[in-house]
């Protein structure tokens, strides 16, 4: 059995548990802006919006473009591996079973959640991490992760110059229906994570604005705040046991 750690009660005798350890964070805020570096400079890569007058060697600003490109994916693909890793190293609320429901408990979260976002039950569930929904969507999210870093580097390959180990990874853009296809995939896949990165903010606003919890002040402290009663039935949904709560 694992377990969940309370240190302390707050405003409105709230139990502050630590969920998110410093990993998580680092990982979550590496991820969430290498996204945007990388949706910003692979729009202009796309479609250039700014030609200039001069010759380019000069100004090269494509070339500038393509460089914090390629080393915001090297960001981007190293935090995902890193977090992928903490799933098997890291404690229970950041393991990979909160992402794939396979205990009978689990199952059971994640329908009467889902009951609850479909409004056709008024009753949520209370959790320490995240919710089964939320975790079966991360999961999703992770694929999408995984579909960009395979297509990127297949692309990366093709261009790469003469005698650089990139071109290991030349194969991969064949696995996608080659380069064009490849490309496509990768141009599709930004916009859905950019739509998933719209609806994670509104969802975390709501979230928190809704259940008080710190929900949004969570990935920055690590800490949320549940009543008593929140806290015990958590523990209960997720198969934890209480440790070290203690009065602040």
């Amino acid at each position: 059995m694992t377990t969940a750690t309370a240190v302390a009660h707050s405003a409105e005798d709230r139990i502050r548990v630590y969920v998110w350890d410093a990993p998580v964070r680092t990982f979550h805020w590496l991820i969430a802006g290498s996204i945007i570096v990388l949706s910003v400079t692979g729009l202009y890569m796309a479609s250039p919006f700014q030609s200039s007058a001069v010759p380019a060697t000069p100004q090269f600003l494509m070339g500038w473009m393509k460089v914090v490109h390629f080393y915001a994916a090297i960001v981007f693909t190293l935090s995902v591996l890193g977090r992928v890793a903490w799933m098997f190293l890291g404690p229970p609320q950041a393991s990979w079973r909160e992402f794939v429901p396979v205990t009978r408990r689990r199952w059971r979260s994640f329908f009467k959640t889902l009951r609850y976002y479909t409004f056709l039950s008024v009753d949520n569930i209370a959790t320490v991490g995240h919710n089964a929904v939320a975790g079966v969507a991360y999961t999703g999210v992770f694929i999408l992760y995984a579909v960009m870093i395979l297509t990127g580097l297949g692309l990366y390959a093709s261009n790469a110059t003469l005698g650089s180990p990139m071109h290991v990874f030349g194969g991969l853009a064949g696995l996608f229906g080659g380069l064009q296809m490849a490309r496509f995939i990768h141009h599709i896949t930004m916009w859905l994570l950019l739509g998933f990165l719209i609806h994670h903010l509104y969802s975390a606003l709501l979230t928190s604005k809704m259940e008080r919890t710190g929900e949004l002040d969570a990935i920055f402290s690590g800490n949320k705040f549940l009543l008593p009663g929140e806290f015990e039935e958590a523990l209960e949904n997720e198969g934890l046991r209480r440790e070290g709560s203690s009065k602040a």
